[in-house]
Parts: C-alpha cells; structure tokens; sequence
C-alpha cells in the first residue's frame, strides 16, 4: 500500500529511474490520431477503474445519487419551469419618490411619478420614470431589469413583500408604492394576498407653481403686430414676374417668382431655373426682407446710411395696394414686371380691396429672352458636328451617332469608277474608285497605281463627307447615291471628277430601293452594264422582299483586285 499524498508523506522512490511520459499520439495514413496510453508515467501501471457495473448504472441513470443526503428525485412528466409558466408575466405598480432640492428659495423637494415592473419569470425588478417632456431632468430607466436586495442577509424582493400604501428601498432610495393596473391585482387576488387600497401621487410643488392662469390679451383698436402675426401666419401672396435687364449690356427678361409675406410685410424674389440654362442654381434673387418705395430718394438725402436703413429714415414701404397685376415695380434698382398670381392671391384681393380683373398679362417666349443663342458660323476647322458641339456645351462630347443607319447599312460600300476632268494633259489619264459607305455617308478615293506612269497612287482622299459646291457653310448639302449618275461631275474639295462605271453591286442597290433615288440615275448604270432602262414602278414589283446580299458581286470596274489589295 503507497502512503497518502499529503504533506510530509511523499519521498523520492530511489529505485525509479524511468519519469517519461507514455505516447498518446499516432500516425495513421499521414494523420495524426489520438492514442489512450497504455501505461502510466515511467512505466507505472494505470490503476483501473474500481466502481462496479451496479455503480456505472446507477450514474447512467437519470436519477442520480449524491455522496451524502437522499437521492435526488426525476421531476413530474407534468412539471413546467419557471421560466415558462410566467413568461412574459409581469406585475405593474405606480409610485413614486421625493427628490431634495437643494439651494432653492421657495422650493424644497419635487416628487417624480415612476413605474415598477416586476417579472414572475425570474423576480427582476425595474424602474422606469416616465419621460416628461422638456423638463430639463434625466428621466426613463432609473433601475435595469435585475433582482434588488432587500437587505444584508442576502434575501431578494419578492412579489409577495409588494403591497399599495407601503415603502419599498431600492438601493437606498425610498419608492411609494400607491397604485396598479388590474392583471396584478387579480394576480395578487389568486394568491391570497389582499392589496390596500390605492392612494393617489402626491402634487408637484414645483408644477403646482408653474401653472398660471390663462392670460386674456385685449385687441386694441388698430392693427398691431400681434393680430397681424395671429390671423396672417403662413399666409403669402404669390405674383409670377419677369426681370426686364434688356437695357443693359446683354441683358435679358428672367422668369421670377414675388413672395410677399403678409405676417410682417416682406418680400421675397425666387429666380426660377430651366434646365440647362447655364446659371448658377441660386433661386433666391432678392431675400426676404421690407423693401422701401422711395429708396433711391432716402440713399440721396442720407448717403452715409446707404448700408443700413431703420424705420426712422424709410416711411413708405412696400404694402399689397402696390402689387397688381400687370404692373412694373422698381426693387432695389431692377424693373420687374408682374403678368399673374396665383389663386390665393386673387381671392386675397377680390375680398381685401374689390379688385376683379386678373387679366394675366401675355407674355411670350421670344419677348422673355431678349438675346437669341444664334449658333456662331462655322469656321472650317474640323467637321460640322464637332465645331456644333463646342456650341453646345462647355466640355465638347462627341456627337451621336445614328447606330440604327450603322448596323444595317454596315459593310454596304458602293463604289465608282471616275476620271478627273481637268486642263491638265497628264491628268486626264488618271482613274479613280470613288467608295461611298452607306453606314455614314462618308466618300473615300483611291487612285490605283500605274506601272511607269510617273504617279504615285494610292489613298487620294481620306474618308470625309463631301459638300456639293455652291452650298453654304452654316447649311452644307452633301452628296449623296442620288448624285452619283453616270457622266456627272463631282466636284470635291476644287478637284472635278467625272463618273464613268459603276460596280454591279452599285445597280444591285439602287434597283432595290428604287423608291428612294431617281430613276434616272439608276438607268444610267443599267445602260453602263447593258441592261435597258425601265419605271421605277417596275423596279419596286420586280424586287423581291428583304435586302440584297451587302458583299459586291462581280468585277464591274475591272479593278478589284487592286481595291481590295490596297485595302
């Protein structure tokens, strides 16, 4: 038998050499897997377990049995916790407490009403002190939800300690128990405890005081600021006016909106915007403020109080009798013309002074704008629609495109051979291929070089559109499959072609949408390629439905092979 492992029992075995501690660690598979050691430390064996199978039972059982005392018994199969038989039950009482008001002449104490919430589910308890407002104290949750000591001994509160007419202390602090709502007193009827009758919260001193008796105000006879704030508030009269500044340097006639304000006789002027009309988006033009009538008379009698001008040096202001419709009014130096108002206004003055006639005052849209944004002329530079759109806006963005015309017109080229008509006798020689695209009007030219012909050929004209001659800057005409005829002249950029052929895939087209280009332009190419000519009524019956195939067929100008390679 070893000794027990007390103090000044235990001793150094001489005979052990072997402290290592057994392997509980494997490897299986490249895993690591724990292993129950097999023996003790230094080889010692593990004592085995000593509890019989009755024990091992008996602890596996749900009735467990203790060391010492009577076994602990299973629970009921009708048994219902605590925290499910009062869940969300809980008891409401109303106090209140007395709080010291410390130097304060004529008030000592105030008495604030609070709520005490009991919880059966685990007997927490909570204050709450409803929230008044502006009374300028803390209120709401005084005591979280906890269970509150009731004294040193360590008992808690409990639902049974609570009755009306009584004092409870919460951490010190005394509460009044007075009234409850009627779940708890049929609560507290079910358990046998007979509540007292319920007293009423005590006053408030200091609400007491504050509550004065109504002050009774006597109109006097004339209309003084009082009245006119109480029976005028929120009330505006609303004139749709125009800014007429087309005397100075451009100048124009902007929209307005004037508000006047009834309650104290100010006016306010509100710009109205349109988009995109290229002004700051400040609405207010004037502020609110009283304008005087004679300003200009006041600022020349007084030119040192031009800034600031009080009631003593201004005597005429600006009333309702002086706003009518279609009259100009003068406001701090600009001309404002009053062409209508709104319906509130009118009733305003058919009940203030009789006035009927409203007759708005027409104003139109080129009278409003006095300066016409005219598109400057276009200087050359570049093509149209980008000089166009820095007119437009103050960043250029590129101009649209019509992406409909491009998808089904893409890969269409029809293409010409021409001829250059000139004075010049080593010009008149040379051919050209005009390739017109259809998917954005654009004409290119290419020369098609010629062994030993002293001429460079290749690329004559980049892609551009080509205006007719004759045709003005601002309005340019540019040429089109329509002009294109056998025999004409096209002049571009001072150089003159004549049009001698036509690709196949040229008539191919225009037969197919007949409707749409001169029938003489189309027979002109039908003479070229042999064909006779006919109606464009019976091109548009010979011509079957849908489009024809976009790729050229055939070599009609006898010069394909050196397009294609060139490009």
């Amino acid at each position: 038998m070893a000794l027990p492992f007390l103090p000044g029992n235990t001793f150094t075995d001489p005979t052990k050499a072997k402290f290592h501690r057994p392997q509980t660690l494997g490897w299986r598979n490249g895993y690591s897997l724990p292993v129950a050691p097999s023996s003790g430390i230094g080889g010692d064996p593990i004592p085995v377990n000593k509890l019989t199978q009755e024990e091992l039972d008996e602890l596996a059982n749900l009735k467990p049995s203790l060391t010492y005392g009577q076994k602990v018994q299973a629970p009921p199969e009708d048994f219902v916790p605590a925290h499910v038989a009062f869940d969300k039950k809980v008891l409401l009482f109303h106090g209140y407490f007395k709080q010291t008001v410390h130097e304060s002449p004529g008030e000592y104490y105030r008495v604030r009403p609070v709520k005490i919430y009991y919880y059966l589910e685990d007997d927490s308890i909570a204050v709450i002190e409803p929230v008044v407002e502006n009374s300028g104290i803390p209120q709401g949750k005084l005591i979280k939800r906890q269970r509150l000591p009731k004294n040193d001994l360590g008992e808690y509160w409990h639902w049974k300690d609570f009755n009306l007419g009584i004092c409870v202390t919460f951490y010190g602090k005394v509460f009044f128990v007075c009234d409850c709502d009627g779940w708890t007193r049929e609560f507290m009827a079910s358990e046998g405890i007979d509540l007292n009758p319920p007293e009423s919260i005590s006053n408030d001193p200091y609400t007491q005081s504050r509550k004065q008796p109504l002050r009774s105000y006597i109109t006097p006879s004339d209309f003084d600021k009082l009245k006119q704030f109480i029976e005028l508030d929120r009330q505006v009269l609303r004139f749709f006016c125009v800014w007429d500044d087309r005397d100075s340097m451009f100048g124009e006639m902007r929209p307005c909106i004037l508000h006047y304000y009834l309650v104290d006789d100010t006016v306010e002027i509100r710009e109205v915007h349109k988009p995109n009309d290229g002004r700051d988006p400040f609405p207010v033009l004037i502020c609110r403020q009283k304008l005087a009538k004679n300003r200009d008379n006041v600022e020349s009698s007084f030119p040192s109080c031009v800034l600031e001008l009080s009631d003593h040096e201004i005597k005429d202001w600006f009333t309702p009798r002086d706003l009518m419709v279609g009259q100009t009014i003068y406001l701090l130096g600009r001309r404002f013309l009053l062409f209508n108002c709104d319906e509130f206004t009118k009733n305003y003055y058919r009940n203030k002074f009789g006035v009927t006639d409203f007759t708005p005052v027409g104003i139109s849209d080129e009278e409003r704008e006095a300066i016409q944004k005219v598109t400057p002329p276009y200087n050359g530079f570049g093509s149209l629609e980008d000089s166009l759109q820095s007119c437009l806006s103050l960043i250029p963005q590129p101009p649209k495109k019509d992406f409909i015309k491009m998808l089904e017109n893409d890969h269409k080229v029809l293409r010409y051979a021409a001829t250059m008509e000139t004075v010049r006798p080593e010009d008149k020689t040379r051919r050209f291929i005009l390739s017109y695209r259809l998917a954005d009007d654009m004409l290119t030219i290419y020369e098609p070089p010629v062994r030993n012909a002293g001429i460079i050929g290749g690329k004559f004209l980049e892609r551009t559109k080509a205006t007719k001659p004759g045709s003005s800057v601002d309005n340019p005409e540019f040429y089109t499959p329509a002009d294109f005829r056998i025999g004409s002249i096209i002049e571009i950029f001072k150089h003159r072609f004549k049009i001698v052929n036509a690709d196949e895939y040229v008539l191919n087209y225009l037969e197919a949408h007949a409707e749409s280009y001169p029938i003489e332009t189309i027979n002109s190419i039908r003479e070229v390629h042999g064909r006779p000519p006919t109606t464009t009524a019976d091109l548009v019956a010979s011509v079957p439905q849908g489009d024809i195939d976009p790729r050229p067929v055939g070599n009609g100008l006898g010069i394909k092979t050196e397009y294609q390679r060139r490009f």
